[in-house]
């Protein structure tokens, strides 16, 4: 059987290059996203030096026409897109009401919510086509359950992904289309640098790293076809509680 082509956004590092390498070891043609182009190219030779497939395509999620040449560039090359895993995420240091800025506040949304949306509508008609179809929203802990120290924008836009999924599984599924809202702990990597307070190497060693969620990913896209992995939600282990 044909291997199924993965598109990964926010693939240049962390969680999303954890699950591009993850799902590349299973043996899948990975198309690589996001906005810095350098570090994707090391992720496609990490790829490649494996014996992978991997096809660099630049991109922000917030830009919808340039998501739809991405697609149509990614189907060309590659071949159909047969799993999505939606990592590209972006968060503040100012998280609290009283010091937002609406600009702020849009620009999180743009890319947390409506990036994934914008992704997701380029690609379904495709997956409705083959009747096949994965699609992983890497949200986060603040989603599934309130996390005060989150940010307003961070924890409303990433709430908003549970439903995404929810309505994908319920209207999508007879087109052989699923969707899990994967929602990881505090994990190890530069997306902590975008907290008001960076945590150090102490607060790091007891967190998830990024190679576990591509674990998770890895998981979600090899069950079989008629199993459906709603929401996953992973903490790190709390040996002192």
């Amino acid at each position: 059987m044909e291997a199924c082509t993965v598109w990964v956004t926010g693939a240049g590092s962390g969680m999303g290059r954890a699950s591009a390498l993850a799902a590349a070891r299973d043996g899948r043609p990975i198309a690589l996203s996001g906005r810095r182009s350098p570090q994707l190219e090391e992720v496609a030779e990490e790829i490649r030096a494996a014996d992978g497939t991997a096809l660099v395509v630049p991109l922000d999620v917030t830009d919808r026409a340039a998501v739809r040449s991405a697609a149509a560039r990614i189907e060309q090359e590659l071949g159909g897109i047969e799993a999505l895993v939606l990592s590209a995420g972006r968060n503040a240091p100012r998280r609290f009401w009283r010091d937002q800025e609406l600009e702020e506040f849009t620009a999180i949304t743009e890319t947390n919510l409506l990036g994934p949306v914008s992704v997701i509508d380029a690609v379904l008609p495709e997956m409705r086509e083959r009747s096949a179809g994965t699609i992983v929203l890497i949200s986060s802990y603040a989603a599934w359950r309130f996390s005060p120290d989150a940010g307003t924008a961070y924890s409303a836009s990433k709430t908003a992904l549970g439903p995404l999924a929810a309505t994908l599984n319920a209207q999508e599924a007879r087109h052989g289309i699923r969707a899990c809202h994967l929602c990881p702990g505090d994990v190890d990597s530069d997306f902590l640098d975008q907290r008001p307070r960076v945590p150090g190497a102490a607060d790091r060693a007891v967190m998830l790293t990024a190679e576990d969620i591509g674990r998770a990913v890895s998981f979600v896209l090899t069950s079989p076809p008629h199993v459906v992995i709603d929401e996953l939600v992973i903490s790190p282990a709390k040996p002192d509680a």
